[in-house]
C-alpha cells in the first residue's frame, strides 16, 4: 500500500490527484472551504488573534481549499498545504507548499481524507489464528506471518476478530501518524475528518480502490487510490493528553452555519435558482449516505473544544 500510494510512481505523486479520480467535500461546494474557514476563524478568536496564527492542510491534495481560504483569510495568517505532489500551478502566491509537515505551529491542522490513506496492514483470522494477507502488485493474496506484538495488542483492544475469515486492518500506523501531526500543533485545534471504520459492522475490513470515479478492487500497482477507513477513536487516545470531541460531519457542519433547506421563490429567477444550487451543494455535504457520513475528531492544545461551533 505504501509503494503503490508514495513510491516512485506511485498514485499520489502525480499532480491532481485525487480530484481526477474521485469526489471530494472540497470538490462538492465553496460552502466546505467556507465552513473551514469559519472554524478557523473561531480558533483564531480563542487564542486571542495571534501574529504567527497558521492553517496547515495536511495532504492538501489540489489544493482547493487553501485557495479559497487564500482570498478571504486575514493577511496576517499563514497558510500551509502539506503534499507529495508537485505545486499546483493556480494556487495563490500566499499558501506555502511543502512535502512535510512545520513543526511548532499555532492554528489549525486540517487532515481530511488523509488517515484513510496512511498505509495499514490487513490481517484475516485464518485456522492458524491471524495472519497478515500479502498481495502481489497485480491483486493476488496470500497468507502471511502472523502480525506483530504491537499489531496483535492492537487488534486485541480496538478491532478483535472473532469469526475466521473476519478482515481488520490494524491502525497503529495510523494512531503514530496522527500523534506525531498533533505534536506538531504548539497551540490550536487538529481536525481529522474520514469514513470511520466501525469494527462489529465492517467484518470483512474496509479496504478498497478507486479510480476515476469507481470503485475497484485495491490493487496495489499505483494505477488507483487505496483507502481504508479510519478507526478515530484510536487515533484519539493516540493523543491522551489533549481534549477529544467526535463529531458526526451533518452534526459538525451544521454547527459552522451549513444547511440546506429549501428556499423559497421570491419573484427573482436569477437569485432563486443561486439559492438552489446552493441548497443542493449543502445536501451533498451533509447527505448521511454521502459525505454527511463522514466523522470530524477534534482535538484541543491550549484551548476548549467547548468554546467553539456553538459547544
Amino acid at each position: 500500500m505504501a509503494e503503490a500510494l508514495y513510491g516512485d510512481g506511485g498514485f499520489y505523486r502525480a499532480g491532481g490527484a485525487p480530484g481526477r479520480h474521485f469526489r471530494t467535500s472540497a470538490h462538492a461546494s465553496p460552502q466546505w472551504a467556507a465552513a473551514l474557514a469559519e472554524l478557523a476563524r473561531q480558533v483564531d478568536q480563542l487564542l486571542g488573534e495571534p501574529v504567527d496564527f497558521t492553517v496547515v492542510d495536511m495532504g492538501a491534495g489540489g489544493g482547493e481549499v487553501l485557495a479559497d481560504l487564500a482570498a478571504t483569510a486575514p493577511a496576517r495568517w499563514r497558510l500551509v498545504g502539506v503534499e507529495i505532489a508537485p505545486r499546483p500551478g493556480r494556487l495563490p502566491a500566499r499558501v506555502d507548499w511543502t512535502d512535510a509537515l512545520p513543526v511548532g505551529f499555532t492554528g489549525v491542522l486540517l487532515a481530511v481524507e488523509w488517515l484513510d490513506v496512511v498505509p495499514v496492514d490487513v490481517v484475516e483470522l485464518t485456522e492458524a489464528g491471524p495472519r497478515l494477507v500479502e498481495v502481489t502488485r497485480d491483486g493476488r493474496e496470500r497468507p502471511g506471518p502472523a502480525p506483530s506484538l504491537a499489531d496483535a495488542d492492537w487488534l486485541q483492544r480496538w478491532w478483535p476478530l472473532e469469526s475466521l475469515g473476519d478482515r481488520a486492518e490494524v491502525g497503529l500506523s495510523r494512531d503514530e501518524a496522527w500523534a506525531d501531526a498533533v505534536r506538531r500543533l504548539t497551540r490550536g485545534l487538529a481536525v481529522a475528518v474520514d469514513y470511520a471504520a466501525v469494527p462489529a459492522r465492517d467484518l470483512g475490513g474496509t479496504l478498497t480502490g478507486y479510480r476515476e470515479g469507481r470503485q475497484l478492487l485495491p490493487v496495489p500497482d499505483g494505477s488507483c487510490d487505496i483507502t481504508a477507513h479510519v478507526l478515530l477513536e484510536s487515533c484519539a487516545a493516540a493523543c491522551d493528553d489533549v481534549e477529544s470531541v467526535l463529531l458526526g460531519q451533518r452534526e459538525a457542519l451544521g454547527r459552522l452555519g451549513v444547511s440546506a433547506p429549501r428556499p423559497a421563490y421570491g419573484g427573482d429567477p436569477t437569485a432563486y435558482l443561486t439559492a438552489l444550487s446552493a441548497a443542493g451543494e449543502a445536501a451533498e455535504l451533509l447527505d448521511p449516505a454521502g459525505l454527511g457520513a463522514f466523522t470530524w475528531l477534534l482535538q484541543a492544545k491550549g484551548m476548549r473544544v467547548d468554546g467553539m461551533m456553538g459547544g
